[in-house]
């Protein structure tokens, strides 16, 4: 067993958890920063490995429109309504406010954000008026890791690679250390670290490992939700998240251009089903502008119409037929001319290769070489090639989890020296979120998490952890997963097929209790180690109970906001309305007598109109 002392334990090699472990150092070089990821460093989560058609991180700067003294409070009042105004609004100020900041730190580490004419250029995304979106292509993500990387490689930071949390000590409320497994260890006396420190930062991602469909890495299974929440942390906003239709095969999320190219929507018979899931009377044009549309509304959404589209490709997936975009032949019925003139004035703003009127108007594959080649050379690099007509099958998939670990404005949980940073914090996104706000709270909150424990740490006293609590824990962790029991992979199999079958896009209150009732015989269960190793079991055990919190919170929430689409029945295409201002509130879980017990709260004020 390996014991490690530090002062400030940062969990999570993302872009929250590297900015964070920098904050610290940064305030405080004195201090002894521990940097612990499940997998290798640079190598694994979400920020080193995602890409998207065109990656966005969101800030508000001095030439952003509309260039006024204070420009980032239209961000900040964008995050709060677009958010449903089911978020603490004093958060999204903090976020807002200090995106050009997080910015420039990105810009002076090496960070090769795209310029035109001189200024960072910047586009619109999904959820805002101005057009704020830094990028610097598909890759805007990875970049930013590798930037962060190389900065923590140059500070005196201990890295512990695959290292994986598995339970948080307190001692009277306050933070005192931790539990680790390695993950390339099946025995688990040989695989134990102890970690004894006065201040933990989660930066564990999302939890989109429980759904069946998802673009999350592996290890994206939620563990800082389920460590939190079993030491008495409140969570928050869990029944909303980010879904939407992405590549089965690449995990690319087929946003922007990728829907503004209107490609065909067809099954695995040939069929273009789409125009069948619309409302009777609904016209061809109609029907394509809403494609065109969706390219800036990528993840469903209540607020926007576009989400029938998700809706028809969850139903036709759920009918057991596989669903592509099909890039080689114009749709039935499609003119380009038949676009609304504001459309086309968007689309002729993104040309970068102009191929001319008529193979403009021949195929939605010339549409996409025009306005984003750079990602038709992504996909052959994957080995999907569109040019010589390979298809792109495509899910609706699990992409970001809004809520999280409750945090306040220092991004401490009620746990003290707790705090939580990107996908795993909560109460800074609502139901919705701008697009590109993720990599944007990464940055902002890590710095002032890591700032904030870095100033606390030096006055709090380090409470050793005794030998009886390790020999407790592995007594714990050898019930819970013995020899006996279901396996984790069938557990885990059988958890992501009631989650997408109950709570992905289509959720109704007969569904959700079906749901909560199956969870609860797995919850029940005892989970049977295999071949997958400790790690998986453990993982296992922590999806859950997050799929139990965010199917309890999904029924309590009885109308339709943001992600969270709530259906009379399976079979109605249009979802129950949004009630305002009746469920302008967000719903906190928090663990009571071994229950996730609900409890509704008024978000905090906004301090400007």
């Amino acid at each position: 067993m390996e014991r490690i002392i530090c002062d400030i334990l940062v969990v999570g090699g993302g872009g929250g958890g590297l900015r964070a472990a920098l904050a610290v150092k940064e305030k405080n070089p004195q201090l002894k920063v521990v940097l612990a990821t499940k997998g290798a460093l640079g190598k694994s989560g979400v920020t080193a490995l995602a890409c998207s058609d065109r990656m966005a991180f969101h800030a508000t700067l001095a030439h952003t429109e509309p260039q006024e003294p204070h420009s980032w409070k239209y961000h900040a009042q964008d995050i709060y309504e677009i958010g449903g105004k089911v978020s603490d609004g004093i958060l999204a100020e903090i976020l807002a406010q200090n995106g050009e900041k997080a910015f420039n730190y990105l810009d002076e580490i090496g960070v090769p954000f795209v310029r035109k004419e001189g200024l960072v250029d910047q586009f619109i995304t999904d959820g805002s008026d101005y057009p704020r979106a830094c990028y610097t292509g598909p890759k805007t993500a990875v970049h930013i890791e590798e930037a962060l990387v190389r900065e923590i490689l140059k500070n005196n930071i201990q890295i512990v690679e695959y290292c994986m949390l598995v339970k948080i000590l307190l001692e009277r409320n306050q933070v005192k250390g931790t539990i680790a497994v390695d993950t390339r260890q099946d025995n688990l006396d040989k695989g134990l670290m102890v970690f004894e420190t006065k201040a933990i930062i989660l930066a564990t991602g999302g939890g989109g490992k429980a759904f069946k469909y998802n673009v999350f890495p592996e290890g994206g299974t939620g563990d800082a939700y389920a460590l939190a929440y079993s030491v008495g942390a409140q969570l928050v906003n869990m029944e909303f998240i980010q879904i939407g239709i992405a590549s089965t095969k690449t995990k690319l999320n087929c946003s922007g251009s990728a829907m503004r190219a209107i490609p065909r929507f067809v099954n695995d018979k040939g069929e273009e089903f789409l125009y069948s899931y619309f409302p009777e009377g609904t016209s061809l044009k109609e029907m394509y502008n809403y494609v065109f549309q969706k390219g800036a509304s990528w993840p469903v959404s209540y607020e926007h119409k576009t989400h029938i589209i998700d809706i028809a490709v969850y139903k036709e997936i759920n009918k057991g037929n596989k669903v592509f975009l099909d890039y080689s032949t114009n749709p039935t019925g499609f003119s380009f001319a038949d676009l609304d003139p504001i459309w086309q004035e968007r689309y002729n703003t993104e040309i970068s290769n102009n191929l001319g009127k008529e193979a403009r108007k021949a195929s939605p594959l010339n549409r996409l070489k025009e306005i984003n080649s750079p990602s038709i050379r992504w996909l052959k690099g994957h080995s999907l090639d569109v040019e010589v007509g390979e298809m792109v099958q495509i899910a609706t998939c699990a992409q970001h989890f809004q809520g999280g670990v409750k945090i306040d404005e220092k991004g401490e949980t009620n746990i003290k020296g707790l705090y939580a940073v990107g996908e795993c914090a909560g109460g800074q996104h609502g139901a919705n979120r701008p697009g590109g706000n993720a990599l944007l709270d990464c940055q902002v909150f890590g710095q002032i998490t890591g700032e904030d424990a870095a100033n606390k740490c030096p006055v709090i006293q380090q409470a050793a952890i005794s030998g009886n609590e390790i020999e407790e824990f592995k007594t714990e962790v050898k019930k819970m997963i013995g020899t006996v029991g279901i396996e984790a992979l069938k557990a885990r199999s059988e958890l992501q097929e009631v989650m997408n079958q109950f709570a992905s896009i289509v959720r109704t209150e007969k569904g959700l209790l079906e749901a909560a009732k199956r969870i609860k015989v797995l919850r029940d269960k005892q989970i049977k180690l295999d071949s997958h190793g400790i790690d998986f079991a453990l993982e296992t055990q922590n999806l859950i109970i997050i799929s139990e919190i965010i199917v309890k919170s999904a029924l309590m929430r009885d109308e339709s906001r943001g992600p969270h689409l709530r259906f009379s029945e399976y079979t109605d295409n249009v979802p129950i309305r949004r009630k305002d201002p009746d469920w302008q509130k967000y719903i906190v879980i928090k663990k009571v007598n071994n229950e996730p017990e609900l409890f509704v709260h008024n978000p905090l004020g906004f301090s400007f109109k």
